[in-house]
């Protein structure tokens, strides 16, 4: 399966892009790199990777700059490298449509395993039923074309925001931990930052607004909560 799937590596250091590549390319990815976000929009628009690896700072543009206009065409996972250790920087990242980010110095091992991770969840969902709908009060969300409406509005979301909606409408009656998610979700079979959760869930409420039916169960995680029907709404 590894050999099917390409990797983009957008990262200006050289010495930085082929130790990514090696291991990589070790663990049976093709590979493809990119110095300058350029560079990496117009291998994007040639052909499409199966996932990017996207370096935070660029000599000619930032890597959210880059996110945000991927994702205007595509759901391809993005996992963004960040050298900046403030918060604020990778909550950003999120908010644009990164899957997730690691800080620099990172351990390679644990980048192999999240691109593994992402790969296989990304697979799985394409397996997922087209038919599939889930309805929740006002929301309707259809898996196979990965639309979310909220009454006749059609609601914008990032592919792990979507992803996260479904998985918690999906389990409705059960409450499900930030690792739970994170494995159920993101794939990770191993600790992750659970804060990359809660900015999704934020996410989530402000475009959903009255209609999001996340609830956090403090200490815990968090679960979908009662059905609104339309009239109890307004």
């Amino acid at each position: 399966m590894n050999g099917a799937s390409n990797v983009l590596v957008v990262e200006d250091e050289t010495s930085i892009a082929s130790f990514i590549s090696l291991y990589l390319k070790n663990a049976g990815y093709t590979v493809r790199t990119a110095t300058t976000g350029g560079a990496a929009l117009n291998a994007v628009a040639g052909e499409m990777p199966s996932l990017i690896l996207l370096d935070l700072n660029l000599p000619d543009m930032d890597g959210i700059e880059i996110c945000r206009r991927v994702r205007k065409t595509s759901d391809v996972p993005i996992l963004m490298l960040t050298a900046r250790d403030e918060d604020v920087d990778k909550i950003i990242g999120l908010e644009v449509g990164a899957d997730d980010y690691l800080t620099k110095p990172f351990n390679p091992r644990e980048l192999v395993a999240r691109v593994k991770a992402v790969l296989r969840r990304t697979s799985g969902d394409r397996r997922r039923d087209e038919g599939a709908e889930i309805r929740h009060g006002d929301l309707l969300i259809n898996a196979g074309r990965r639309e979310v409406f909220v009454g006749d509005e059609e609601i914008q979301l990032a592919p792990k925001e979507f992803d996260l909606l479904w998985e918690l409408l999906d389990h409705r009656g059960l409450v499900l931990t930030r690792d739970q998610l994170l494995e159920r979700v993101w794939g990770y079979t191993f600790a992750g930052d659970t804060r990359t959760v809660d900015v999704h869930v934020r996410q989530i409420r402000r475009k959903l607004g009255d209609a999001s039916p996340i609830v956090t169960v403090w200490g815990v995680g968090y679960k979908v909560g009662s059905e609104r029907s339309p009239a109890a709404a307004s």
